[in-house]
C-alpha cells in the first residue's frame, strides 16, 4: 500500500511509532502551521515525494494532541486537510485539524450531559461595571448546582469560552453527580478581547469587579457558603492570562478565594516574572490550595515550570502536572477535571 492509499484509508497523520507524517497532493503544496512549530510565525515547507504529493515528517510525544493547519506565508491564506475531517474551532474565527497521538489522553468523558441536560440551572445577568472594566456592563452567567445546601463559588475568567468550549457547566455537573468532587457553584465572567491582557495582568480593577458585582450577584442568586465564617471557601479559575489572573486573584483576597486552579498561566511576560510571581517570591505565604497545568508543546510551559518551583521552595500546597497538549481549549477541558478533582475534593 502507498503511502497516499494509506492516507486515504486511515486518515493524516501517518504514524510510525513517535514519527508524524502529514501528505498533501496538488501540483504545489502550501506549509504547516501548528501547535509544535509556532503556527503562522514559523510555516513549515513540504517536500515533494513525487510529482502532486508531498509530505512533512516530524518527531512527536506518544501522549501528544495537536492542532495544525496548511497556509500560505505569501497570501496569509488557511487550507483545510482533505485528508482529515476532524476540525476544531480555534477561537479566533476559523478552524484547525487536530489528532491524538496513540497515547494521549482520550477527550474527556465527562462534556457529555444527560438527555434532558444539565441537573443544575444555568441562568444569564447583566452587571454594572462601568468603574473597574472597559465597557458599561458585562454579562455573567451562573450555574447552580442541583443541591440544597450552601456550596462554595469558582469563579470563571474568560468564562464564555470556558462555558461553550471548555464545557464547564457540564464538566462539573457529571463531577458532582458521579461524586467526584463537593457541589459548588460557577460564576462564569468575561473580559473584552481588546482589553484582556490589561483586564488579567494582575489588575486591581479586576479584583474591585469581582468584590463589588460578582460575588454581590452571585450572593442573591446562588445558595453560597459564607466566605466570612468559612475563610477561603471560593475558588477561582483561567488560563493563560485568566491563569495568571486567577492565582494573582487567591494572592491577594485569600480570605475570599483560597483556591486557584491556573491551566497554562502566563507567569512570565516579555522576559518579565509578572507580579503574582514576585509575591511568591517576596511576600508572606497566605493559606492557599493552588493546582496548576501545562501542556508540554505549550509556548508557556517554561514560564509553569519556574512558577511551580517557586511555590514548591516557599512552602505553597501545589499541585503541577504537565500533558501532552498546547494551547487551546481542547487541553485545558480534558485536564480540567482533575484540577477540580484535586482542588474541590
Amino acid at each position: 500500500m502507498t503511502l497516499l492509499q494509506d492516507a486515504h484509508k486511515h486518515s493524516n497523520p501517518l504514524i510510525n511509532d513517535n514519527t508524524v507524517t502529514l501528505l498533501w497532493q496538488g501540483l504545489t503544496a502550501p506549509h504547516l502551521i501548528s501547535d509544535l512549530h509556532g503556527w503562522e510565525e514559523n510555516p513549515q515547507p513540504l517536500a515533494q515525494l513525487e510529482k502532486g504529493l508531498w509530505s512533512i515528517s516530524f518527531p512527536l510525544a506518544s501522549d501528544a494532541y495537536l492542532e495544525y493547519a496548511f497556509y500560505d506565508p505569501s497570501t496569509k491564506k488557511r487550507f483545510a486537510d482533505p485528508l482529515n475531517n476532524k476540525t476544531i474551532y480555534n477561537g479566533v474565527g476559523g478552524h484547525n485539524q487536530f489528532f491524538y497521538m496513540p497515547a494521549a489522553a482520550v477527550p474527556t468523558p465527562y462534556t457529555k450531559l444527560p438527555a434532558d441536560g444539565l441537573r443544575g440551572k444555568l441562568t444569564r445577568h447583566t452587571v454594572d461595571s462601568r468603574y473597574v472594566t472597559t465597557s458599561t456592563s458585562r454579562t455573567v452567567y451562573l450555574y447552580q448546582p442541583p443541591v440544597k445546601q450552601a456550596v462554595p463559588l469558582l469563579v470563571v475568567y474568560d468564562g464564555l469560552d470556558y462555558l461553550r468550549r471548555g464545557r464547564l457547566a457540564a464538566i462539573v455537573d457529571n463531577l458532582i453527580a458521579e461524586k467526584r468532587i463537593q457541589p459548588l457553584a460557577l460564576a462564569f465572567t468575561q473580559s473584552k478581547p481588546q482589553s484582556r491582557t490589561i483586564e488579567y495582568g494582575c489588575a486591581e480593577p479586576t479584583l474591585g469587579f469581582l468584590l463589588s458585582q460578582v460575588l454581590p450577584l452571585a450572593s442573591r442568586e446562588l445558595n453560597l457558603v459564607d466566605y466570612e465564617k468559612h475563610p477561603g471557601a471560593h475558588g477561582v479559575l483561567g488560563a493563560s492570562m485568566g491563569g495568571l489572573m486567577s492565582v494573582f486573584t487567591a494572592l491577594q483576597l485569600p480570605h475570599v478565594f483560597g483556591k486557584a486552579i491556573s491551566q497554562s498561566g502566563a507567569f512570565i511576560l516579555w522576559e518579565h516574572e509578572s507580579l503574582a510571581m514576585q509575591m511568591v517570591r517576596h511576600f508572606p505565604r497566605p493559606d492557599l490550595k493552588l493546582w496548576l497545568d501545562c501542556g508540554r508543546l505549550d509556548f508557556l510551559l517554561d514560564a509553569n515550570r519556574k512558577m511551580s518551583a517557586l511555590l514548591v521552595e516557599k512552602g505553597y500546597e501545589v499541585v503541577y502536572q504537565e500533558n501532552g497538549g498546547a494551547h487551546n481549549y481542547t487541553t485545558w477541558r480534558n485536564s480540567c477535571a482533575h484540577a477540580l478533582e484535586v482542588i474541590f475534593a
